[in-house]
């Protein structure tokens, strides 16, 4: 516990404060935090007490959370290689550690990448169409560097609007073919190129499974998931594609149409996909992202959030004060109606320079007994939004709105378990591809006008968005998801096939990662792709972070949570009543028993 708390630290700051000496430090340390993990995964001493207890007369007394643990450790030191013979072994760990260092090296890579890229306008005129609060703030950056004009990223919240917003299509095309080549051979420096990185980890994952007497690693990802082989996994992607494509084919027929005939564009480009949509919607819906993003200030987006987690879960959350790694990030604590710290978490908004990109949650210390009585759980919740400009508070789209519910919802996972049994309090021991379930259940609570009308105040007037404009919202929002979908399912299939299409032999049926992207893009894909895009050279979910033959999972967990959020609709939206049944099924058994189970008890089917 002490380790995972300490570890857990500097993990973190190195994502989010990534200087050039806590990046030392931190891969200095790393192989001997790999090697302690691996070492105590493959202790034959207390693999063996494990395998006594299980088989003793004790075990029939334990509880459902402790025997889960006994279960889910023995299952863990079998895929630790705990049972291999000691050569094995040996090569077993250092696999492990040259995987650990090359996943720290990916994500380096991607950072420094992203940060190294800049371009410098000068004529204003060529940022027609791009939002005032986004020019105001690459004019900061530019005044920063000692120069006149404005300074374009691409980090989040400069590189997404100028795609979606400007009228100028080179400078689109220009930001397109910078962001996906990021650290590929395309790239700006071959230093960061992650062509090899990617290669080596595959081949290193695959060395890992059949020591451990596995066909694939997909397959030994799979041990401790839901789904119950690749080709179940396979065939959940290729059923929703086939459901999906025909309505993806519509969106992009669609917008091919609207593109010829109202934005004299002939032929589109991937980089006028995001330009073209944001005018069709606009046209067909009469809003635009940037007149609804007016109503999110960001205290009241917060504010509203916490009010719907205090309604449904009978738990009051307030601002308290804790040593932080940047001035912008907040503290709070969660209480129960006695007024107990029931958990504490760190929100830390912005994109900054020196901060990884993407959104997530982590989980620095757990709820668990000690001998001093319980600790609470304490979270990181992490995004990248756009900072205040100019002294006006930071405004959110509806789409970050919901990206902020959703990371609360891993976070609400965490910090609202009952169980104190390490191992499986809170996230821990759930199945990996159940762990979107809170996440995406909580996105739902974006689209209710209950909900959304409280934490809204246009930035000027203070007035709540008019109904009219949630109206045409609820109206777009399906729009062009045919395009969304088979865009996710994509991304899961090139993960599936990455870690499983291997021969009796063990090798690849693939020549290079780069074939398994042409092959999927052939099936599933409609919309244009640009000859130069690497986008794989900066898939960190599946080489740098959990998602290895997983990634999938969003669109498993999405089944559960649009079911599980159906009974929300059924007893109304912000039933106390239903929140204090999933919090009680769902959210505070952790992984003390099956995600399945924990669904049905909620579900009640």
């Amino acid at each position: 516990d002490r380790l995972d708390r300490a570890w857990s630290a500097v993990n973190h700051l190195n994502a989010v404060v990534s200087t050039k000496a806590m990046r030392d430090a931190y891969h200095a340390n790393l192989p001997r935090i790999t090697d302690f993990y691996t070492d105590l995964g493959q202790d034959s001493r207390l693999y063996a007490r494990y395998k006594a207890l299980r088989e003793s007369r004790e075990w029939t007394a334990l509880g459902d959370a402790e025997k889960r643990v006994i279960d889910n450790e023995l299952r863990d030191f079998k895929l630790s290689g705990a049972e291999l013979p000691a050569f094995e072994k040996a090569r077993f760990k250092e696999v492990q550690e040259e995987l650990a260092q090359l996943a720290a090296d990916f994500d380096d890579h991607v950072l420094d990448a992203t940060n190294a890229w800049s371009l410098l306008v000068e004529d204003i005129g060529r940022l027609a169409g791009v939002p005032d609060d986004v020019i105001a703030e690459a004019r900061n950056e530019a005044r920063a560097d000692g120069h006149a004009g404005y300074k374009l990223t691409l980090r989040m919240p400069c590189y997404l609007p100028v795609m979606q917003y400007a009228d100028d299509r080179d400078l689109r095309a220009t930001m397109h073919r910078a962001n996906a080549t990021r650290a590929s051979e395309l790239g700006a420096d071959p230093q960061w190129d992650n062509t090899a990185i990617i290669e080596r980890t595959l081949q290193l994952r695959q060395e890992e499974a059949r020591l451990l007497g596995y066909a694939n690693f997909a397959e030994v990802s799979l041990v401790p998931k839901m789904a119950g082989s690749p080709s179940e996994v396979m065939a959940f992607l290729r059923d929703l594609a086939a459901r999906a494509k025909p309505f993806a084919e519509r969106d992009i027929r669609e917008l091919d149409e609207f593109a010829a005939q109202s934005l004299g564009i002939t032929r589109l480009e991937p980089w006028d996909l995001a330009y073209a949509s944001e005018k069709l919607k606009t046209a067909r819906y009469a809003f635009s992202d940037q007149e609804v993003k007016q109503y999110f200030p960001e205290p009241k987006v917060v504010a509203g959030l916490f009010h719907v987690v205090e309604t449904l879960y009978d738990v009051s959350i307030r601002e308290a004060q804790a040593p932080k790694w940047h001035k912008d990030v907040r503290f709070f604590e969660i209480r129960d109606r006695a007024d107990a710290i029931v958990g504490q978490f760190f929100m830390d908004n912005y994109a900054r320079a020196d901060k990884q990109g993407g959104a997530w949650m982590d989980d620095p210390i757990n709820r668990r007994e000690l001998a001093g009585g319980v600790q609470h759980p304490i979270a990181w919740l992490t995004c990248n939004f756009a900072a205040p400009v100019d002294g006006r508070p930071a405004l959110f789209t509806h789409d970050e709105v919901t990206t902020l519910f959703h990371e609360f919802g891993h976070g609400l996972h965490l910090l609202l378990t009952r169980i104190t049994t390490p191992g499986v309090s809170g996230m821990q021991g759930v199945e990996w591809d159940a762990v979107e379930l809170p996440s995406q259940f909580m996105e739902n609570f974006c689209w209710e006008w209950d909900v959304v009308r409280d934490m809204s105040a246009h930035v000027e007037s203070g007035e709540p968005l008019p109904r009219a404009l949630f109206d045409k919202m609820v109206a777009a929002r399906n729009f062009q998801s045919g395009m969304a979908t088979v865009r996710q399912i994509e991304f899961g299939l090139v993960d599936m096939l990455l870690h499983s299409d291997y021969g009796a032999d063990g090798r690849p049926r693939y020549a290079t990662p780069a074939d398994v992207v042409r092959t999927v893009r052939r099936e599933v894909n409609v919309v244009p792709t640009a000859d130069y895009d690497r986008r794989l050279d900066s898939f960190g979910h599946i080489f740098a972070g959990g998602y290895a033959a997983g990634y999938y999972s969003y669109k498993w967990a999405e089944v559960l949570s649009a079911d599980a959020y159906s009974l929300f609709e059924e007893t109304g939206v912000l039933s106390p009543a239903t929140g204090s049944r999933f919090r009680d099924e769902i959210l505070a058994r952790g992984g003390s028993r099956g995600a399945l189970e924990s669904f049905v008890a909620f579900r009640g089917r």
